[in-house]
Order: C-alpha cells, then structure tokens, then sequence
C-alpha cells in the first residue's frame, strides 16, 4: 500500500507538471484564435485543448516511464509508447467531450453563465473540471496496461 501511495503522489507530480504545460498552451491557443482569428469561444477551446494535450502526452509519457511506472521488462519501448498513446487519444476524446459538453451545451445556453463567466473564465474551468476525470483514467489505465505486475 505504501508503495501505490508513493506511486500516486509521483503520478501527481507529473500531473502537474503536464498539466502546467497543458493548461497553458490550450489557453494561450484558445486566446490566440478567438482574439486573431475571431474564432468562436468553443471552437477555440477545443483547438487550443487538442494541441495542448498532444505536448503535454508526449511529455507526461517520458516523465511517467522514468520516475512513476515500473516497465515491462518484456515490452518494447516503441510499443509501450503505441500503448501509451492508444490510451492518451481515448483521454483526448473524453477531454474534448467534457470540453464541448462544458461550453457549448452548458455555457452557450446559458445566459446566466454567460452574465458573470467570460470565454477565458469558462475555457479554463471546463479544462480544469476534463483534467481531473482524464487523470483519473489516466492513472487507471496505464496501471494495468504499462506497469509490470509484482
């Protein structure tokens, strides 16, 4: 047991790492496009999510097979990776969903909301809400799928 808690406060580690990194270019890309290019606030955050996390996959991916995950001795570093990026697009898809859910069924159709929670505010909020299910499975799923069994 003490060894999944330090397992999980290093998984935490990187997390936030890769979430720092994350959540900054999908806001930075979100703010690009909807100020530059007059992109709707959706349409925005969903580009802007998308590109984020690719950067943020590939790094988590290098920081969680050093420091968090005991490899497989028998798995090839190219189809840990494959596996690795399987699972991150099923994370990217629930990411996006919870992203577009937020914004454009919840926000969009709601005046109050939008009264008081500008683009950015809700950009930023539907991204937080998507990172901690999508961590979550996160952990999950590379658990069983990359780390070798005792």
């Amino acid at each position: 047991m003490e060894k999944l808690i330090q397992q999980i406060l290093k998984f935490g580690v990187v997390g936030v790492v890769c979430f720092t990194i994350d959540f900054v270019i999908t806001n930075a890309v979100a703010a690009i496009l909807r100020t530059g290019l007059h992109m709707q606030t959706g349409a925005a955050a969903l580009i802007g999510a998308f590109w984020g996390f690719v950067i943020s996959v590939i790094i988590n991916y290098l920081l969680s097979m050093k420091y968090v995950f005991e490899r497989k001795e028998d798995m090839s570093r190219r189809r840990e990776f494959i596996i690795f990026t399987i699972l991150s697009l099923f994370g990217l898809a629930l990411n996006e969903g919870i992203i577009k859910v937020s914004i454009d069924v919840i926000y969009e159709n709601s005046a109050w909301l939008q009264s008081f929670i500008g683009p950015a505010l809700v950009t930023a909020g539907a991204k937080i809400v998507a990172t901690g299910i999508v961590m979550v499975y996160n952990f999950i799923t590379r658990k069983i799928f990359l780390e070798k069994k005792d």
